[in-house]
């Protein structure tokens, strides 16, 4: 298959990106040893709201559990009154994703489904001509869904109507440091503004755990998929080029949010290698790291080294062909998006 991977080094300070059921910063064992790790979920979500930033006319996919208002004001845009708007709103949520039962304040769903403006529109207006909540659903054709590429992309399960689950035409990794992790403890304290200046001790004590890594990270997507019936095959060449671009640029720039506002990661990465190959299956480049590096002049450098060279013994070995592999810094982002996405059919 035609593929588009990305492979990125990227240095995150002090932060705490994803965390577990404890509130510890995800780790995981690989080479031994312990590491950093973000999970693919974390990261894609990330990457989700960058996207509609970049392009907003073409990432309007929303996952959500509150789908009956939205489905009830399209309902009554297409003529029916507020009773039968409600009734169908809700027949069909449950035919999508079942309702949920337990919930008294809304009227929800019992799992997350991903729709776009345009499918909710469709089942609107189907339902509304004939009140069937069959022939609604039917409606619904995932090669008119231009306004949600990001359904495309990022692929959703339909447990209740497999017709209508959508197999995701890229592939992530969880990002893994490239070196040993231990976490650390940050122990805090917050002063009581109307504390009487006589009394002494805090207002509040605390902790907090975090870490700082270097990270691999991995990235693929499945060109020849994207551009088939089930996917974006009814955009142009040059709009499916669009979304490349746009998923590329977010994946790039994107980290998650979490403690944002006392543990800021917001940084860019130090190497970013994009290979597009005409055959074959994504190969991500982790084992250069497999070993974990050890350095005192700090993990990023050492780490773009080891890439490059696994990179190169990978394809002098195994003879892997790619037909592009622009590298950031070596190109600017800009030349790099344009040498990318020129392959995109």
């Amino acid at each position: 298959m035609r593929h588009l991977e990305l492979h990125i080094i990227q240095s995150v300070p002090v932060s705490c990106l994803n965390r577990d059921d404890l509130n510890s910063p995800k780790t995981a064992v690989f080479g031994g040893v312990q590491r950093a790790r973000v999970s693919s979920q974390s990261w894609k979500r990330a990457i989700r709201e960058v996207a509609k930033e970049l392009s907003p006319e073409s990432f309007k996919g929303e996952r959500t559990r509150l789908m009956f208002e939205p489905l009830v004001k399209e309902m009554g845009k297409a003529g029916l009154n507020q009773a039968d708007a409600e009734e169908g709103a809700k027949k069909i949520v449950d035919a999508l994703v079942k309702l949920d039962a337990k919930s008294t304040d809304k009227v929800k769903s019992t799992t997350l489904y991903f729709m776009s403006p345009l499918e909710l529109t469709t089942l609107a207006t189907a339902y509304a001509a004939e009140k069937d909540t069959k022939k609604a659903l039917k409606a619904i054709d995932a090669r008119a869904l231009k306004d949600a590429a990001d359904i495309s992309l990022f692929g959703r399960m339909v447990a209740c109507d497999h017709s209508l689950t959508v197999e995701a035409c890229s592939m992530f990794s969880h990002a893994l440091s490239v070196h040993k992790v231990d976490d650390e403890i940050d122990f805090f304290s917050a002063v009581d503004d109307l504390q009487p200046k006589e009394e002494a001790g805090a207002g509040m004590t605390s902790t907090l755990e975090f870490n700082s890594a270097t990270y691999y990270r991995f990235a693929a997507l499945n060109l020849d998929m994207l551009a088939d019936n089930e996917h974006l095959g009814a955009m142009t060449s040059d709009e499916r080029k669009s979304v490349v671009r746009t998923f590329v640029e977010a994946t790039i720039t994107a980290i998650p949010g979490a403690r944002k506002n006392t543990m800021n990661g917001n940084t860019l990465p130090s190497y970013v290698l994009g290979v597009v190959r005409k055959k074959g299956h994504p190969i991500q480049l982790v084992n250069a790291f497999e070993v974990p590096v050890r350095s005192s002049q700090g993990y990023a450098a050492k780490a773009v080294e080891l890439l490059k060279q696994e990179y190169e013994k990978l394809a002098t070995t195994w003879d892997i062909e790619a037909i592009a592999a622009p590298a950031i810094p070596d190109a600017t982002m800009k030349a790099f998006l344009k040498e990318v996405t020129q392959h995109v059919i």
